[in-house]
Parts: structure tokens; C-alpha cells; sequence
């Protein structure tokens, strides 16, 4: 069944493939200067590679939107996405994953009464608002920087035509590994917490964990995509929107391709924390969308006379309908799912109202008189205890959420044997080797208890005041101590 269930998955990651990979090289292709086999080639071996190394970053954000927790649930998910996204492009829509993804997730959590992470969705939604124009500049500039380069070196046309191809090839690999590192979140990232695998380490020597599995997976699957389906979308990005000489195919890759770097990069957003400025969020974002900014960039430098509005009001449409036929699409399925064929779409969770959950809700700012009621009542699920809060009025969403993740129940058991077994150097100093051992024997039950009990042995387990210069070093701590969840979470109370 785990795999009937990545199927679903494997399904997106195809259409992902089809859809999204063509505005890397479709315009390289359309111009005539690659070889569309040639250039799907190389796209899914970069691409590959994308997602593997470099995917990590955006798949958590995908994965804290919803914390889709059953395999089930995630199929479900991944396949109306899957099905929006094949359905839109028969209908010649260049269309969204991003938003087909993020519409489908958004349905599960209605329908199971989870919350949305706002904070998280609002990040994404920004993105499709800046993404296109970013890349308008990005290729804007690209344009005439190359075309002014080209007047001043004054070469051969034989020598511009042998440049201009070996720098396609030099766009297309940067702009496919960059598509794979930001684009495997929606594929795999809704399976991250529900994810079947376990780490794989040979010899103790190489070390192959369970979440770059996926990554693996879904980069095939995209990679199958192309070969197999995205010559039908190369000639509406590519050809329709602008005709497009070598030139301007060049900048409008790049364009697009920085674009997803810069939203996919950890490095980058470390970088600049680091130096006290704000980073981008590390999100899935639309390659069509980026596209479709650069060759609009592309037109303005040229003039908009050629611009075909008519093709980019058919994808405008293509976007604005992508989410909620995604959404309609995966809460018919769950229901179907969950009441004909009876799997588990969701598993309940256990959640509590307690004097301590009532004293580290206080420190976020809520007003907690409206939960006194609730003292000592254990809600075992998410239905009941969403339930319940709305009940006594509490029904904005980003309280809600809230309220979820700090009375949850899970079992936390410290154990030193295993600091010295699974936790590394490259992740832990030995201070925090030292302090984390003090735990010795200690169960929780919440994360926060973890969290509140490192941070008073010592202040480099607390987190710093959310400025953009204490950025980095909130990355860096929230990192270690999900590895510190991950590794000591226990099934129930010793």
C-alpha cells in the first residue's frame, strides 16, 4: 500500500514534469537552437540533482501549511492536484502546481479541522504575487546588458550564434537544478510527515535518509514528465505569449531561473541574515508564472506591440481558477476516500488544556480565560477540540493554530546512549552534546517543554528576538531541535 500510495505523488511529480520543466527549454527549443531531445536530457539529469541536494528548504515550508500525517491523506492530496493540473493543461492552460498543490492542502486541513499555518500560506501567496515581476526584471535587465555586450564586442554572427547556444545549455542546467530544488516540495512535500521510509546508512560510512528518498522519487517522476509530455506546453510559453529570438529565449531563462534560486537557496537567505537583512522565503514557486513575468520583461524592452494578450488573459484565468478547482477537486476525493473505501485520511491527534499549556499560551499573547473551562480535559481529536474552541468563540484561524501546536500531545524520551549514536557534529557542537545529555532519562510531552528546559541549562538553546539580523540563528536553533524531535520522539509515556 505505501507505494499504491506514492503513486499519487509520483503522478504530480509527472505532471509537474510535463507542465512546468518545458518553460525551462521551451524557448530554447522553439528558437531552434537546442534540440528538444538534447535538452530534455540534460533538464532531467540537473533536475534530478536539484532535488536531491537542494531540495529541503521549500519541502518544509509545503510540509508546515498542513501537517497532512497519514500516507492516505497525502495520496489523496497529491492526486486531485495531480488530476487539476493534467485536466488544465489538455485544456492548453500553462497552470500552476504551486497553486494546484497549495489549494489541495488547504482542502485537507477544511476537511480534517486542521488549521492553516497563515504565516506559512501568506508567505507562498506573496510569492505568486512577486515571483512574475522579479523575474520581469530579472530578464528586463538580462536584455539589455546582453544586448549592449553584443554592440560593444562587435563579433562574427557565426560567433554569436556558437555563444549563444553554449549559454543556453549553461541556463538550462542552472535553471533545472534550480527548478528541482524548488519545485520537488510539491511534489513530495505533502508526504513529509507521513513519509513511509526509513534512513538508509551503509557501514556508518554513507548515510542516504529517508526524506532525500522522496526527493529521488519525485525528481524521476518530473524527469518522465518531460520526456513523455511536455512538448505540448513548449509552444505557449515558448512561442504564443512573444516570439522569441535566441537572444531573448537567453534572458528570459535566466531571468526566470534567478527567480528560483533565490527562493530555493538556503544559503542565500542564511547569507542575509547573516549581515542583518531579510531574506526571501524558501517557497515552491511557479516556473510558469516566472516565465511568463521574464518574456514580459523581454517584451518591454522591445516594445509591446508583438505582447499577445489574449494567450497571457487565458493564463491569468489558468491561475486564478488552478487553486479552487484543486480544493474542489481533493475534498470531493477525501470524502470518498474516508467514506467508501475507508482509509485513514488523517490521524487523530491527542491534545490537552493544563495550567503549564495555559502559562505558555500567556507568552504568545492569547487570552486563555475563555480555555479555563477546559482544565484537565484531554481532546482526542482534531474535530473535537476545534469543536470545542469555536465554541467559546475562538475561531480565528492563526489563534487556532496556535492553540493546536502548543497543547499537542507528543512523547519526548532524552536518552544519552542515543546523543551519542544519531546526533552528529555537523548539526550539534559538543556543548550542545553536554546540554542535551543533562536530559538524561526525561520524558515531555510537549515540544515547547523540550524547548523551555534547553533554554534555561544554556542561551544558545533559546531563540532570539525575530529581527531579520537574529534570522540566521533562529534557522539554525529551529533546525537542531526538529532532529532533536525527530530522534527522541517516543510512541507513548514511559
Amino acid at each position: 500500500m505505501i507505494w499504491f500510495y506514492l503513486i499519487s505523488g509520483l503522478f504530480l511529480g509527472w505532471s509537474l514534469g510535463a507542465n512546468d520543466a518545458s518553460n525551462i527549454f521551451g524557448t530554447a527549443v522553439t528558437t531552434k537552437m537546442l534540440k528538444f531531445r538534447f535538452a530534455a536530457t540534460l533538464a532531467s539529469i540537473f533536475l534530478v540533482l536539484g532535488a536531491v541536494f537542494s531540495g529541503g528548504g521549500t519541502s518544509q515550508t509545503i510540509s508546515e501549511l498542513g501537517e497532512v500525517n497519514a500516507l492516505a491523506g497525502a495520496f489523496t492530496v497529491s492526486l486531485a492536484s495531480g488530476l487539476t493540473v493534467f485536466v488544465l493543461i489538455r485544456r492548453g492552460f500553462p497552470v500552476s502546481v504551486s497553486q494546484s498543490i497549495v489549494g489541495s492542502i488547504i482542502a485537507w486541513c477544511i476537511f480534517t479541522a486542521t488549521p492553516v499555518d497563515i504565516s506559512s500560506l501568506t508567505r507562498i501567496i506573496i510569492t505568486w504575487v512577486f515571483n512574475p515581476v522579479i523575474s520581469c526584471v530579472f530578464a528586463y535587465l538580462i536584455f539589455l546588458f546582453t544586448k549592449y555586450f553584443i554592440k560593444k564586442v562587435n563579433i562574427h554572427l557565426l560567433e554569436i550564434d556558437f555563444y549563444t547556444r553554449l549559454a543556453l545549455i549553461l541556463v538550462l542546467i542552472f535553471g533545472s537544478y534550480s527548478l528541482g530544488a524548488n519545485n520537488i516540495a510539491k511534489v513530495i512535500g505533502v508526504f513529509i510527515n507521513s513519509n513511509p521510509f526509513n534512513d538508509i546508512n551503509i557501514l556508518n560510512v554513507i548515510s542516504f535518509p529517508a526524506a532525500k528518498q522522496l526527493f529521488l522519487l519525485g525528481g524521476l517522476a518530473m524527469a518522465i514528465g518531460i520526456f513523455t509530455y511536455s512538448k505540448r506546453n513548449i509552444e505557449t510559453v515558448g512561442g504564443e505569449i512573444f516570439k522569441l529570438d535566441p537572444i531573448t529565449a537567453l534572458s528570459s531563462v535566466l531571468g526566470s531561473s534567478l527567480v528560483l534560486f533565490l527562493f530555493s537557496s538556503q544559503s542565500i537567505e542564511n547569507l542575509l541574515h547573516s549581515v542583518g537583512l531579510p531574506g526571501l522565503p524558501l517557497v515552491p514557486v511557479s516556473i510558469t508564472q516566472s516565465m511568463v513575468g521574464a518574456i514580459i520583461g523581454i517584451s518591454f524592452a522591445k516594445g509591446v506591440s508583438n505582447l499577445n494578450f489574449k494567450v497571457l488573459g487565458k493564463i491569468g484565468i489558468g491561475w486564478v481558477i488552478t487553486p479552487i478547482v484543486s480544493g474542489l477537486v481533493c475534498f470531493i476525493l477525501l470524502f470518498f476516500v474516508q467514506n467508501v473505501f475507508q482509509a485513514k485520511i488523517v490521524f487523530p491527534i491527542n491534545y490537552e488544556i493544563t495550567p503549564p499549556v495555559l502559562e505558555e499560551l500567556k507568552k504568545t499573547g492569547l487570552p486563555v480565560d475563555s480555555l479555563m473551562k477546559f482544565q484537565g480535559t484531554v481532546f482526542n481529536n482534531q474535530y473535537e477540540f476545534r469543536k470545542s474552541l469555536n465554541d467559546v468563540g475562538i475561531d480565528k484561524e492563526e489563534n487556532l493554530f496556535k492553540i493546536f501546536n502548543i497543547s499537542k500531545i507528543e512523547y519526548f524520551s532524552i536518552d544519552s546512549n542515543i546523543v551519542n549514536q544519531k546526533l552528529s557534529l555537523e548539526d550539534f557542537s559538543i556543548d550542545d552534546l553536554k546540554e542535551l545529555k543533562i536530559l538524561h532519562s526525561k520524558s515531555y510531552k510537549h515540544r515547547w517543554q523540550v524547548i523551555n528546559e534547553l533554554s534555561n541549562i544554556s542561551p544558545a538553546w533559546k531563540f532570539l528576538e525575530d529581527t531579520p539580523m537574529n534570522k540566521y540563528f533562529n534557522n539554525n536553533l529551529k533546525t537542531r531541535y526538529e532532529i532533536i524531535f525527530d530522534t527522541f520522539k517516543a510512541k507513548e509515556s514511559k
